[in-house]
């Protein structure tokens, strides 16, 4: 067994969550830096922008996560937001109040099924990159909400009531977009690997007027570094 795979095999499992975008990415990034070995996990939930998961591939691979697993929820059956409903538009304007691009419960179902895994990795952490600081003003990327799911998670589980100790990390819940490109760029993310954009085309090519193009872009010119992002045009 070469020496690599014996690092590996003595690094501390933990499952992140990677949905192929800059943030995701970047706390990827992170958890590898810390010494973890990356578990990464995308959902394929029926969204329209379902090109983010070709970035989240190449993200785990480029980054050196041990595995990437993608995992599979029909959310068209709940339906009520703009990324799982065709009929319903992406704003590409500035909105007021939760955005119809909000998934309900989208991060709950996420992490429990993370959860899940780490639990079977014999894992006590799970990285997530949320943020609450240049984000759209979804509930479930506050870190109240955070808090209360890691005490969740201890209450849920064989292992946390075993005595193991399970942590939510979220590296960049109080970062702003700029401060997360800059991390990033420090720890080696090639950001033209992923995908932001609420309505991607098929390339991976951004809209560049949807609320999260709009927080990718202002991010880059905010650090001084130059936007790898490609648009299409209409």
């Amino acid at each position: 067994m070469s020496v690599v795979s014996n690092l590996r095999r003595e690094r501390r499992p933990a499952v992140v969550l990677l949905s192929g975008g800059l943030d995701s990415a970047t706390t990827l990034a992170i958890a590898q830096r810390q010494g973890f070995s990356c578990h990464a996990v995308s959902f394929d939930y029926g969204q329209r922008h379902r090109t983010e998961l070709d970035a989240a591939a190449r993200v785990a691979e480029s980054l050196g996560a041990v595995e990437h697993r993608v995992m599979v929820i029909d959310w068209g059956n709940i339906g009520g937001s703009a990324l799982t409903d065709m009929s319903i538009a992406v704003p590409e304007t500035q909105t007021t109040g939760i955005p119809v691009t909000y998934v309900p419960a989208r991060n709950t179902v996420f992490l429990a099924l993370a959860l899940g895994w780490a639990e079977v990795l014999g894992s006590s952490d799970i990285f997530i990159g949320v943020n609450a600081v240049d984000y759209s003003g979804y509930p479930d990327c506050r870190p109240e909400y955070i808090a209360a799911f890691e005490q969740l998670a201890n209450l849920a589980t064989r292992a946390g009531t075993e005595g193991a100790t399970i942590r939510v990390h979220a590296p960049l819940i109080r970062l702003t977009k700029a401060q997360i490109i800059q991390r990033g760029v420090s720890l080696g993310v090639d950001y033209s690997w992923t995908v932001s954009c609420y309505q991607a085309d098929d390339q991976g090519r951004a809209c560049g007027r949807c609320d999260s193009c709009r927080l990718r872009k202002a991010g880059f010119e905010s650090a001084g570094l130059e936007d790898p992002t490609r648009y299409f045009s209409r």
